[in-house]
This record gives C-alpha cells, sequence and structure tokens, in this order.
C-alpha cells in the first residue's frame, strides 16, 4: 500500500512540474537572456537600464495564462483592452529619459505597472497615473507587494498629469495620443524630457522625444515607429 501511495505521489509531482515548469530561479534566467539578447544586442547600451531590466520580475505583471511568455520581446494583453509593452521598447523609452537616482518622473498610463516598476529601479521618484479603475487597483496594490516603496499611485486621467508634484524631470507616456498634451508640457521641468507616441489610435504611430529647452521652447525629434493602444479619457 506504502508503495502505491508513492507511486501516485510521484505521478502527481512529475505532473505538476510539467504544468509549472517555470521556477524563479527559470524566471531569472530567461530574463537575464531576454536583457542580453534582445535588449542589450539591440543598441540599449545605458548601464542603469540594463541593470534595472535584469531585476524587475516581468512575470509578475503579467496574467498567469501568460507568465510563459513573460520574457519574449513582444506586448501581451492585460486585460481591460491594454496591454503590458515590449520589453525593448520599455527599455528605449527609459533610457531616453536619461534618468539618474535624483530623476522626478510622471508616467502617464500605469498599465499592469511595470514601466513604473523599471524606472523605479533608477530614479528617486516615480509619479504613476492609471485612468482604468480596475487597473489602477491591481497594479497599486502589486508594485506594493513587490515592495516598490518610490512609487506613487493615482486613479485619473492622465491627460492632465499630476500637477501638485510638477515639475517633472522626465515624463512617459505608455498610450498614444493624436497630439501631445498641453498640460504635460507644461508640467515638463526646463531640461527635462518626454518620451510619447503620437498619432491615430490603432494604427503606426511615432514615438516622440520632447525637450524643454526654455520656458516657452520646446524641440521634438522621431525617435521611431511604434503601435501603442490608445489614451484613454474620462468621459464625464
Amino acid at each position: 500500500m506504502k508503495k502505491i501511495c508513492l507511486f501516485i505521489a510521484i505521478i502527481i509531482i512529475s505532473h505538476l512540474i510539467i504544468l509549472f515548469p517555470a521556477d524563479n530561479n527559470t524566471f531569472q534566467k530567461n530574463r537575464i537572456n531576454m536583457v542580453n539578447n534582445q535588449i542589450e544586442h539591440r543598441g540599449i547600451d545605458n548601464d542603469e537600464v540594463l541593470s534595472s531590466m535584469k531585476k524587475v520580475p516581468r512575470h509578475e505583471f503579467v496574467p498567469d495564462s501568460l507568465k510563459k511568455y513573460a520574457y519574449q520581446d513582444r506586448p501581451l494583453p492585460i486585460g481591460y483592452g491594454q496591454t503590458i509593452s515590449q520589453p525593448f521598447i520599455v527599455a528605449l523609452m527609459t533610457q531616453l529619459l536619461k534618468v539618474d537616482n535624483n530623476s522626478k518622473i510622471l508616467e502617464v498610463g500605469t498599465g499592469s505597472g511595470y514601466q513604473a516598476a523599471v524606472l523605479s529601479e533608477i530614479a528617486n521618484k516615480v509619479y504613476t497615473v492609471e485612468i482604468i479603475d480596475s487597473l489602477y487597483n491591481k497594479s497599486t496594490r502589486l508594485l506594493e507587494n513587490l515592495n516598490y516603496v518610490n512609487i506613487k499611485t493615482k486613479n485619473s486621467d492622465g491627460y492632465f498629469g499630476w500637477k501638485k508634484y510638477a515639475p517633472y524631470d522626465g515624463i512617459i507616456v505608455t498610450c498614444a495620443s493624436e497630439f501631445i498634451p498641453p498640460p504635460l508640457l507644461k508640467q515638463l521641468k526646463i531640461g527635462g524630457r518626454m518620451i510619447i507616441p503620437v498619432g491615430p489610435p490603432f494604427q503606426i504611430q511615432h514615438l516622440i522625444l520632447v525637450k524643454r529647452e526654455e520656458k516657452n521652447l520646446y524641440t521634438s525629434q522621431i525617435v521611431t515607429q511604434v503601435r501603442f493602444v490608445p489614451m484613454v479619457r474620462r468621459k464625464d
């Protein structure tokens, strides 16, 4: 009888290993491979950005059914019509902001919380705004559980930024707008940078880098083509 029970236990454990093969060591290995082969290999060379991408557990920010795809270089759905961005694009946008440990960063579009987590490993403070209630609640809880203490979240319309803590050294917008929102321009510090996808919804957009040179002088340049979900706005 004991031999039968032991045999059954071995079968159950074997099936569990097959069903749940990716332990933390596997995730970590996949994460390092992702950075080395998909991000650094494609031109991201900021050491702090690369280090942050190696630290942040992307698999924690995706639905359970998609964890096995977490370290592939592609966006993944997170519900509510939203996605977690492609890792290379996350790294690229972070590098373009020129974030350092004194930076105060505003993020528009918290989503899963992944981009905010990547920024928080480098920046002094990250303020992030999410308009979708359910995503805001979920990402806020997750960031707290993962002990990202330098991230402050807000459930609001990101078009208007977060004036209370402005000006910001950098602003990152993780959803596409058909134009650059004027309130965000005003909240950017002189000498600061903004990275934002601009263009029509559900089509190819341009990733734009904006620099505030003086009080009333901004410059911009197109970095590359991207495809982001559209910015959601309050209807009331």
